[in-house]
């Protein structure tokens, strides 16, 4: 099998994934997978463009302000961010190498099976989050 179906085999592994992990956990809203400079790579359910991009630009941004406040700070590696909201939370989470995980959830999520899901989501696709595969997913 050559690399650019391996590449689209994990893809389709990506995608199902994602579609579980709305429909497993009561209240998640959406999931994205975006690289840290924004570029969105994954979400679940499928977006429009322009609401792809706006979550994509958000949660990147999360990501670097919160990396960027745990430099100053000596606070070693961020774990996850939560924004609270009233009308529900984003939770970001790194999710491989330049990689992030946002999920957006309903107020009445439990926030521990969200984000014990995305710790999951996270050990199985961490290390196939590479360049070549961000490549092919914004190609």
């Amino acid at each position: 099998m050559n690399s650019t179906q391996e590449h689209r085999d994990t893809i389709s592994s990506l995608r199902w994934m994602l579609d579980n992990f709305t429909a497993e956990v009561p209240g998640v809203r959406s999931v994205v997978v975006v690289s840290v400079d924004g570029l969105p790579l994954l979400a679940a359910p499928p977006q429009s463009a322009s609401a792809g991009e706006q979550l994509a630009t958000v949660v990147s941004g999360i990501g670097g302000l919160t990396n960027g406040a745990a430099d100053v700070m000596d606070g070693g590696r961020v774990k996850q961010t939560m924004v609270a909201m009233e009308d529900g939370c984003l939770v970001v989470m790194e999710a491989g190498d330049g990689s992030l995980l946002g999920v957006l959830t309903e107020p009445d999520c439990d926030l521990s099976v969200a984000a014990y899901h995305m710790e999951l989501f996270v050990g199985r696709v961490g290390h196939v989050l590479t360049p070549g595969l961000r490549g092919e997913l914004t190609g």
